[in-house]
């Protein structure tokens, strides 16, 4: 079941002087699921669907680099996690094969038709398993720096760890972003088997970090309880997954020394268990691909888009 919330109350590629409703400007909606409010937004059908998941901690607004150059030939959708952005937090089930659940939901329901999935991190491991339970409706994948293994129980030998322990307190904050951004900053990052530590204002200025505070505002503590405790990936296996996606599959990798989650091994791994994929490494870029390098971002991605023959 769909419920209409009207038309974002902004959108960073909307003249401030028009008289009317730009065509690309996404509408927010619920999706009514097993007991859930999943918020998402869509845009004009300008083409074939095109589907994108969000990273752990983020929300759909994470797309807003890429948005305006994919919406005029694509249909987009772009779904709040539960527990993340606007969707409804749950009393438990904050494992990556619930996140696929619902997204599998959303896809077969709200979607429907030929469909194109592309996701950041989480959402990439959540665009793999529902390529994988949904062949026939899945026509190509765009999976970007996907953690697999990293954020599972090797999570303990990597900074991240010390990340996601750091930021959970801030869940939920009521303090103003500027605030909790300053706050943020002074979180100590360790990496096991490395003296010392650096603060979090060190890997990421200040106005994303004002970007991660806006969306902690919005996030459920309890969806990093699974992550700190490194049973995140319980009941998901990504390698059976990719070994299930028979569509195209453009799989982004970031660089690993300056923040990639992705490392060679699994790389190497999905790329021979996934029938048609290519793989893209971008050296010096970090987990956060299209932020960081959007427009190589977009090249990669328009190209594979470009490439594809929907049925």
């Amino acid at each position: 079941m769909i419920a209409a919330r009207g038309f974002a109350k902004w959108a960073p590629w909307e003249r401030a002087d028009s008289a009317r409703k730009p065509s690309n400007m996404l509408n927010e909606q619920l999706f009514h699921h097993s007991g859930l409010n999943l918020n998402f937004a869509t845009g004009p059908r300008n083409g074939p669907a095109l589907v994108f998941f969000h990273g752990v901690t983020r929300r759909w607004q994470s797309f807003v680099p890429v948005i305006p150059a994919l919406s005029a030939r694509w249909h987009l959708h772009a779904l709040d996690h539960r527990g993340h952005g606007q969707s409804s937090r749950a009393s438990f089930g904050y494992l990556v094969r619930d996140y696929v659940r619902d997204a599998v939901a959303f896809v077969q329901n709200q979607v429907q038709g030929p469909v194109v999935l592309y996701g950041h991190s989480l959402g990439a491991m959540v665009a793999a398993g529902v390529a994988a339970e949904l062949p026939q409706q899945v026509q190509a994948a765009v999976l970007e720096d996907p953690p697999f293994g990293t954020m599972g129980p090797r999570i303990s030998q990597s900074a991240l760890l010390s990340y996601f322990a750091g930021v959970q307190p801030f869940a939920e904050s009521t303090l103003p972003v500027g605030a909790l951004a300053r706050q943020l900053a002074e979180i100590p990052l360790t990496t096991p088997g490395k003296a010392g530590s650096i603060r979090l204002g060190e890997t990421r200025d200040m106005a994303s970090l004002r970007f991660t505070a806006r969306c902690l505002k919005q996030l459920h503590r309890d969806v990093l309880s699974p992550i700190v405790s490194g049973r995140w990936l319980e009941g998901f296996d990504w390698a059976a997954a990719a070994a299930h996606i028979s569509c195209p599959v453009l799989l982004m990798q970031a660089d690993m020394s300056v923040g990639g989650m992705l490392t060679d091994d699994d790389a190497a791994e999905a790329e021979r268990l996934m029938s048609d994929c290519v793989r893209v490494r971008l050296p010096k870029t970090g987990h956060l691909i299209h932020w960081l390098q959007t427009d190589a971002c977009l090249r990669l991605v328009n190209s594979f888009l470009e490439s594809l023959e929907l049925r």
